[in-house]
């Protein structure tokens, strides 16, 4: 074991929330998971791991207070009657197995709750749309109704002392609590003691506070987590505006601020959009008016960082949420003096998208977040191996260096070719692109692993064909020769290779922007029918070269996916900042010296003239090597197999899990039917 720098001593020292301590700096702030009450064992699992990485507050996602904020679709958490206790105890259970503290957020949603499933009206401050997409409009709360909510938030405040929890939040964040609904002018329009001056539209939020700390106080902490600042200017709170007067106004009442800016597409911006520490300048005023703890977030993966903030008085805690699915034992390997072996946050939201898409939590770097129960997987420990057979993995994209990692970790002698100079495959030219360079740390945390598996072999530069294959004599042979970008138009909206006549116009692909063929003169028209990050990337890229650059997409915006990486409006936002034109609702039909398109609705059809055009369709798996090997009567090895975007095209993320999973069941009992546990509904 390496000897930790006395520097990061300070991350370790204990903490007093009220009644409570925890026994370090380290605070998994509430977040989502694509579990919650439907899948409590694996919620439990999950967080359970948290505690045992090193994380002194674990907490949990949004938690209904009762059936008048009904958070259907999303799978969030429930409290609602005595019913809820069990599901929750277990978390608890698995949190404090570790000497840690569970923490869990209370939430009335007000008017950004559809209440899809009850069909209860929603309510809030003033009678007016909703701040979620649905055609439905909420009513105004009359003090009964307030003193409703009152109850129910100190109802499931009691429940959840009985199930165990430690801290209790009040929340006030995120666009999403009607108790922050009531706090700002553009929502709450009351005459009455609950609206217009401050010192009335806080009153809401200092009821449930003392609600709170009345009913629990005793044993339980009380925390508040406040959005302080909403990058809406004057439409909104602000940490130069009202935010120090109501920070001022309940000062020392709860037991701990835990603050950030909202909504959640600003608090979980992602690393092309936001640094490291990126919310410090909205948050670093709170200590100087209280004298209760704060955590703040902001993506922190560097110990260093974190030191200093708690130095200088900024955090009392370090939180997080996405590099505590990064890394669940990022604390341990801080207090350990293992630095170096801290899988990074890449900031990319794939864990988001598990929310946003009614699925288990997934993490790019951690291929075991959210399988912690189903499939028994552990991010620091793995099954050793149980033979002595050879694994050859052909690909160092990110399928083959996981694939290859997580082998050696088991003890398997491994030999990990890469036909290039470099390892990385599709992330040596992703990474390049504006906002990317986060994801090499996919790369450069594998390769640290290697140099301390002797039995990793790694060659560059080494092509493989199948008679090398063969006669490298491997036991095994993983392909993970990746994709590439098709030329040939094929994608979402085309299923047969479009019409193209060579007229002059150059017709290029990702793949050959990132080797740096770009075209050199002109305008260039992007085409998306991927409809995730790229063809903004291409098009952002472009323009910065000075290039006339249009984007167009048969989606009605540019990147839609990424409403589940909460990114789309950035990314909207920064390619017509750069001078893209974008043009939505239309699909390129044929290239034949001009581009050919029509209208998605009404089928008219343009033509339009452009020097060159990027076709951002669809990928193709390289399995020429494949094909090959499989074709061989006589084949040395004991198994072949495919993995990642070699099988199938899809995220980096899917490509770590593909190569992670490979390696876990490598040699392991043969799987048959459904390949992990289930969670069922007992009727």
């Amino acid at each position: 074991m390496s000897e930790r720098d006395p520097v990061f001593d300070i991350l370790f020292e204990p903490v007093r929330i009220g009644p409570v301590t925890a026994r370090n700096r380290f605070y998994q702030v509430p977040h989502c998971n694509g579990m919650g009450e439907r899948q409590p064992r694996g919620m439990a699992a999950m967080r359970g791991i948290k505690a045992e990485g090193g994380w002194a507050v674990v907490s949990t996602e949004e938690v209904e207070i009762d059936h008048t904020t009904d958070f259907t679709p999303a799978i969030e958490g429930r409290m609602w009657d005595e019913s809820d206790i069990p599901y929750h105890a277990r978390m608890v259970d698995a949190v404090h197995e570790h000497g840690s503290l569970a923490a869990i957020e209370l939430c009335q949603q007000g008017i950004a709750c559809a209440n899809h499933a009850s069909r209860v009206p929603p309510m809030g401050p003033s009678a007016q749309a909703l701040v979620s997409f649905a055609p439905v409009q909420g009513y105004e709360m009359d003090l009964s109704d307030i003193r409703e909510v009152r109850r129910s938030h100190r109802t499931s405040a009691l429940l959840a002392k009985r199930a165990g929890y430690d801290i209790v939040y009040v929340y006030a964040g995120h666009d999403l609590s009607v108790a922050q609904h009531f706090l700002l002018p553009r929502y709450n329009k009351r005459r009455d003691e609950y609206g217009g001056a401050l010192e009335n539209r806080v009153r809401l939020l200092r009821e449930l506070i003392e609600d709170t700390k009345d009913a629990v106080g005793d044993t339980c902490a009380v925390a508040v987590r406040l959005a302080v600042d909403e990058l809406l200017g004057p439409d909104g709170m602000l940490a130069e505006g009202e935010a120090p007067e109501v920070i001022t106004i309940l000062a020392d009442l709860p037991d701990l601020w835990d603050v950030n800016i909202s909504d959640w597409k600003n608090d979980s911006q992602t690393a092309r959009f936001a640094e490291e520490g990126y919310q410090e300048r909205y948050i670093q005023f709170v200590k100087s008016l209280t004298t209760k703890p704060v955590v703040g977030v902001g993506r922190y993966t560097s110990p260093d960082r974190m030191a200093k903030l708690v130095a200088n008085g900024t955090l009392d805690f370090i939180g997080a949420a996405r590099p505590s699915i990064a890394d669940p034992f990022l604390p341990q390997k801080i207090k350990e003096g293992r630095i170096e072996e801290i899988r990074e946050c890449i900031g990319c939201n794939i864990c988001v998208s598990g929310d946003m898409t009614y699925s288990p939590i997934r993490c790019t770097q951690n291929p075991t977040m959210g399988e912690e129960w189903r499939k028994g997987w552990h991010p620091e420990q793995i099954a050793p191996a149980s033979s002595k057979d050879s694994v050859l993995v052909v690909g160092g994209g990110p399928a083959g260096l996981e694939c290859a990692r997580a082998l050696g970790q088991r003890g398997y002698d491994v030999i990990l070719a890469e036909a290039s100079e470099a390892f990385g495959g599709r992330i040596c030219g992703e990474s390049k692109l504006p906002g990317m360079a986060s994801y090499r740390r996919v790369v450069e945390h594998r390769l640290d692993a290697f140099t301390k598996l002797a039995n990793v072999e790694t060659y560059l530069a080494s092509e493989l064909d199948a008679d090398a294959v063969a006669a490298l004599g491997a036991d095994h042979v993983v392909i993970a020769t990746g994709a590439h970008w098709r030329l040939d138009g094929m994608g979402r909206h085309q299923r047969y290779p479009m019409d193209m006549e060579d007229g002059g116009l150059a017709v290029f692909t990702p793949d050959d922007i990132m080797a740096g063929n770009v075209p050199a003169v002109g305008s260039v028209l992007i085409y998306d029918d991927d409809g995730y990050l790229m063809a903004g990337l291409i098009a952002e890229a472009l323009a910065a070269m000075g290039l006339e650059t249009e984007l167009m997409t048969p989606y009605t915006m540019v990147s839609p996916w990424t409403e589940n990486t909460l990114e789309q409006p950035a990314i909207q936002r920064r390619v017509l900042e750069v001078g893209v034109t974008v043009t939505v609702g239309r699909r390129l039909l044929a290239i034949e010296g001009v581009a050919r398109h029509a209208c998605v609705y009404t089928g008219e059809e343009q033509e339009s003239a452009h020097s060159a055009i990027v076709l951002v369709t669809s990928r193709t798996s390289n399995d020429d090597l494949w094909l090959d090997l499989r074709e061989r009567s006589e084949a040395p090895w004991h198994s072949l197999t495919r993995i990642g975007d070699a099988l199938a095209p899809a995220t980096v993320a899917h490509a770590v899990y593909a190569g992670h999973r490979y390696a876990r069941e490598f040699e392991a009992t043969p799987i048959t039917g459904v390949p992990y546990k289930r969670e069922r509904v007992v009727v």
